[in-house]
């Protein structure tokens, strides 16, 4: 990724999104930007209009974190935003081969997680790089995704899964609140990663192969997984609203466990059991 583009590009998508009115500034007249100008985001954040305009220009080497808060603030950035704000920052720093060297080591399953994976059965879940890859599924949860397991153009990646495969549209109700997500998760890892090739080799086939993705990665939007509600369409089950909480690995490996959850006594976990009934049956995870 260049960096440097990033972060000016982030940084104008940022600025257009507020207007004067929601920065507590007076309008007069006519005005050619669809949100804030550069000399009000620079008295918003207490710079001047030259220091500013390098910085929107993707010049974000050395500037200090009171600087950086200032513009987050000024801008109204989110606490996602706002880290990704800073990555781009420390990504001005150290030459790319310095940062290239430190990212050779590719994370793996630590047993233990593996285990823990496998130990819920009636839950489905799976473990997820930064990436968006899934390296580890329990049975459930390869049921679960059984379509995106089955395709071998997915490479048991869920963006792909959802950009490159149609049946992904049938498959996430909310498909296009999804595919956000995952342009803003991936997003925020560029920002963390830029110099990781395997990601930027993602991004670019994803760009080339879908023009959806390419205008959705043009937003510059940022987003990490948590909490949320999954509405799924499931080829055999039918129609699943399922509980997702994604939990962070305490480690360096940026790995996190996904978990999916019906509330009791509904016809979501009616369907579940009748998942691990059929995958448990048909032998389809072994």
């Amino acid at each position: 990724m260049d960096t440097r583009d990033a972060v000016s590009a982030f940084l104008r998508s940022r600025r257009d999104k507020i207007t004067p009115e929601q920065a507590g500034l007076p309008t007069y007249g006519q005005r050619r930007v669809p949100g804030l100008r550069r000399g009000e985001v620079a008295a918003l954040a207490g710079v001047s209009v030259e220091y500013y305009t390098r910085l929107e220009r993707g010049n974000l080497k050395g500037v200090s974190d009171s600087v950086l808060d200032a513009l987050a603030h000024a801008l109204r950035l989110d606490d996602t935003e706002r880290t990704y704000l800073y990555d781009l920052a420390r990504a001005a720093g150290p030459a790319p081969g310095a940062r290239a060297r430190q990212r050779t080591v590719r994370p793996t399953v630590r047993p233990s997680v593996a285990r823990i994976v496998e130990g819920m059965p009636e839950l489905p879940a799976y473990v997820m790089n930064n990436r968006l890859d899934t390296l580890a599924a329990n049975p459930l949860g390869r049921a679960l995704y059984s379509e995106m397991f089955a395709d071998p153009t997915c490479g048991a990646n869920v963006a792909r899964f959802a950009f490159l495969n149609p049946a992904a549209r049938r498959f996430y109700t909310d498909w296009e609140r999804m595919a956000r997500f995952a342009v803003g998760a991936l997003r925020v890892e560029a920002g963390r990663s830029p110099y990781d090739r395997e990601l930027s080799n993602l991004i670019g086939e994803l760009s080339t192969r879908s023009d959806t993705f390419r205008v959705m990665w043009g937003s510059h939007d940022v987003h990490v997984f948590r909490e949320s509600t999954k509405r799924l369409n499931h080829p055999l089950v039918g129609d699943l609203e399922l509980d997702q909480e994604t939990m962070s690995l305490p480690d360096e490996s940026g790995l996190s466990v996904v978990v999916y959850s019906a509330p009791p006594e509904t016809a979501a976990e009616d369907h579940l059991k009748l998942l691990a009934s059929w995958s448990a049956t048909t032998g389809l995870v072994t």
